[in-house]
């Protein structure tokens, strides 16, 4: 009988479950965003836009209008699912950018920049912790809120071989902390949810993956270009 002050939880273990030792970690999900790559800086972001367009795109300026449009309640309001499917993204990218001088007229370039493979880079721990897992046996999954399909910048990193299994809200429809994004993972890499961790930032997102029967490491929500601190994910395994 479930105790009487336990949260509720989209999985019901087996009495004898409750009482057996806690399965080790056969899977590893991570988050994809700020957990196992990041975005360039804006400046080189705007570069790149300007190249593609043979635009002068003043860097300082365009970094306080991008500020300026994020905040207009339209803008907030088109960001609302934008995840949800590739067009989606690119129409809430396009209400923000449309609100930039130096970018409208040129929206759709500048989400394709944002898109591009180099656009977003792995940390320098990420391949060496994905790379250990995989000697390991360890099977891993990525389990992103996203609007495009990120494997292109893992490709580009040469770390896409070492992920079984993709789940991005823009094909599943649905968003962290929906348990459908974990079990669909977990499904995918015929692992037991019981023996499953998940990493990433976001306590409200990435820590929904507990009601569905995994583990979860959260990382600080701090913007970084140095080492993520994946190492500690291979030290809980140890």
């Amino acid at each position: 009988m479930r105790a009487l002050f336990d949260l509720t939880a989209a999985y019901e273990p087996t009495d004898a479950q409750r009482r057996d030792p806690v399965p080790p970690v056969e899977a590893v999900l991570f988050d994809f965003s700020n957990t196992l790559f990041h975005m360039i800086d804006t400046p080189s972001w705007l570069l790149a836009v300007g190249d593609a367009t043979g635009r002068e795109i003043p860097s300082a300026a365009t970094l306080e209008a991008l500020a300026d449009a994020a905040a207009r309640p339209d803008v907030v309001a088109a960001q609302h699912g934008r995840d949800l499917s590739d067009t989606a993204h690119r129409e809430a990218m396009r209400a923000w950018f449309a609100h930039v001088p130096a970018l409208a007229g040129a929206e759709d370039v500048a989400v394709d920049v944002l898109r591009a493979p180099g656009t977003w880079v792995p940390y320098p721990d990420t391949a060496g912790v994905l790379d250990d897992l995989s000697a390991r046996g360890v099977r891993v999954g990525v389990v992103s809120d996203i609007g495009w399909d990120i494997r292109v910048h893992a490709r580009a990193a040469g770390v896409e071989h070492l992920v079984g299994t993709w789940v991005l809200s823009c094909e599943l429809g649905v968003e962290k902390p929906d348990p459908a994004m974990f079990t669909t993972a977990c499904a995918a890499l015929d692992v037991d949810p019981r023996a499953t961790l998940m990493v990433g930032d976001n306590p409200g997102r990435d820590g929904g993956a507990v009601a569905v029967g995994c583990r979860a490491f959260l990382l600080p929500s701090e913007f970084r270009l140095g080492e993520r601190g994946l190492g500690a994910v291979t030290s809980l395994l140890s």
